[in-house]
């Protein structure tokens, strides 16, 4: 890698999928506010995502709905006062 060309907050990152579990060391610039020890006993900064290669459909060849933010049921709800509204 060459020298001087990253910023000075590269460094190794805990990326953690909530929907399957699994965990991926890898260098970013990310900010985060939670640490965490990986396999090799050092602490890392951990940022959490809702999907990855792990738990991605395409990848994993499974087909399932993750609705985290509830993303339907605001749907509905916003259907529901347009309905009203008329």
């Amino acid at each position: 890698m060459k020298k001087d060309i990253h910023p000075a907050d590269y460094r190794p990152v805990i990326f953690a999928d909530n929907s399957s579990g699994a965990k991926f060391l890898i260098p970013s610039t990310i900010k985060t506010k939670e640490t965490a020890k990986w396999t090799d006993g050092k602490e890392y900064p951990v940022f959490h995502i809702e999907i990855s290669s792990a738990s991605h459909p395409f990848y994993t060849n499974q087909e399932k709905t993750i609705d985290t933010a509830g993303r339907v049921e605001k749907f509905k709800s916003r259907q529901a006062k347009a309905k009203t509204k008329k």
